[in-house]
């Protein structure tokens, strides 16, 4: 189940009349993502924030370079509160490298037509 907790700004697709926004390389950010262990629109909307997130993490990056350049917030205006929102958002992005992505490639296969999907 999708819940709708997304900022006014946001695109969606749709797929046999399930609404899922389109990611967004500079989404509105909130202080952390919904707890859920379903993705939700607020998910989607960050699909390639995450990415970002995990690789800058793989690579050892600067927590406060990465809120900078991935988040497009200034840590030295509020150095707790950009970590913290850093923190929250990699480790929802964590949470979809380990268990969302079955979700989200379960959620695709509404995409393909049945004659088209491996079996």
């Amino acid at each position: 189940m999708v819940k709708n907790d997304l900022p006014a700004q946001s695109r969606t697709w749709e797929v046999e009349s399930i609404m899922r926004p389109r990611p967004s390389l500079e989404p509105e950010l909130l202080p952390a993502p919904p707890a859920s262990d379903d993705l939700t629109d607020y998910d989607y909307l960050l699909l390639v924030v995450y990415l970002r997130l995990l690789d800058a993490d793989a690579d050892g990056a600067d927590w406060a370079e990465v809120a900078r350049i991935v988040l497009h917030l200034d840590p030295a205006s509020d150095p707790e509160k950009t970590r913290a929102i850093h923190a929250a958002h990699l480790a929802r992005a964590r949470w979809m490298r380990d268990h969302g992505h079955d979700k989200l490639l379960a959620d695709t296969q509404e995409l393909i037509p049945p004659r088209d999907r491996m079996h």
